[in-house]
């Protein structure tokens, strides 16, 4: 039997992971990483966290000896890293953490591999971040990497530190460049969520301002730039990708992207759209920081989106848009849920919730 190492299954992505190991046809034992905590948050482990073919394990990428025993103790054949600091808004506040955790804790995967599993096959989650200031689109694996954010950088050094690794010590080491990629299961304080989830509350609260005969208050939602421009896809799907990737007969590097570019502004209108919420019945109003998304509730203007300069970025990253086409052609992979059903189903999600 396989077995796998899978860092962050709290989070997004290594949830998704473990649950698509888990229904594979060959029998896989998944081992999940995750830090002592004392208010742990499993809601991303209910599909799986009692499955006979998954453990946790403790361990802290900002620890050798910890990830030195796990390497040592388990053996594992596969190590998929999904653990980071990978909200880019905050890495300003936190760099030196930034760095630690998404550098240097790779190094330290890499160093336990190289000394007690040498032929176990290491994954590196990678970001369209690295390429930041970009200089043409789409974005190809050849793109300098220029950074704009510390997160940025700390995921493009890393990249190279699995390339020193794969050429140096032959290990099997890949890096995924991953686009944007959402899901039910992200965090509420990356933008993609903060807009389902601010979208089912204003729903809610347009219902009992009606009901209240329009005397109870809605509050709007508040966001940054709505021109930046991000090539989404479904969280899901790339675990399938990050799969392919290992399981190649040489390691070798891919973007896993859409190959499709939307601005957060057309996001918030599909979002509200499939929150019931009309064309006839909204529009932008205003210009730059004045600028509001509004709706027509009882003959009156509601406000549903408003800007806060607090949330632009210190350097804002314009436009990202990956060609995965070598992943597509070489390996077989290709997203399946498309834009619109990625934000309808994360939308009905919060709607429900």
């Amino acid at each position: 039997m396989k077995k796998v190492l899978v860092t962050g299954v709290l989070g997004q992505d290594g949830a998704n992971m473990v649950e698509f190991l888990l229904s594979q046809k060959d029998s896989i034992q998944i081992y999940g990483m995750m830090r002592r905590s004392a208010n742990p948050n499993f809601i991303n482990t209910n599909n799986f966290k009692d499955h006979p073919n998954f453990k946790f394990v403790y361990g802290d990428l900002s620890d050798d000896v910890s990830i030195d025993k796990l390497v040592k103790d388990i053996q594992p054949d596969y190590f998929i890293n999904f653990a980071a600091n990978s909200f880019v808004g905050c890495s300003w506040d936190m760099p030196l953490q930034v760095m630690d955790t998404n550098t240097i804790g790779v190094l330290r995967c890499l160093e336990a591999i190289r000394k007690f599993k040498p032929d176990c096959r290491f994954y590196s989650a990678g970001s369209s971040e690295e390429w930041g200031d970009v200089d043409y689109a789409p974005q190809d694996i050849k793109h300098p990497i220029k950074p704009r954010s510390p997160y940025g950088a700390s995921k493009a050094a890393a990249r190279h530190l699995v390339k020193v690794y794969r050429e140096s010590h032959n290990i099997y080491a890949v890096h995924g460049i991953l686009f944007n990629h959402e899901g039910t299961k992200r965090g509420k304080e990356f933008v993609t969520r903060k807009i389902t989830k601010g979208v089912a509350r204003i729903k809610r609260e347009i219902n009992a301002h009606m009901e209240s005969g329009y005397q109870s208050s809605v509050r709007p939602l508040e966001l940054g730039n709505l021109d930046a421009k991000r090539d989404w896809s479904d969280s899901e799907d790339f675990v399938e990708g990050v799969w392919l990737m290992l399981n190649q007969d040489a390691p070798k590097d891919y973007i896993l992207s859409s190959n499709e570019t939307h601005s957060i502004r057309e996001f918030i209108e599909l979002a509200f759209d499939a929150a019931g919420f009309h064309d006839t019945d909204t529009e932008w109003r205003g210009e730059g920081l004045e600028e509001e998304y509004v709706c027509n509730i009882g003959n009156k203007w509601v406000t549903l989106v408003k800007i806060n300069p607090k949330f632009f970025r210190p350097a804002e990253v314009d436009l990202l848009l990956g060609d995965s086409n070598p992943i597509r052609e070489e390996l077989g992979w290709s997203p399946k849920v498309s834009f619109d059903k990625l934000v309808h189903k994360m939308v009905k999600f919060d709607l429900d919730g």
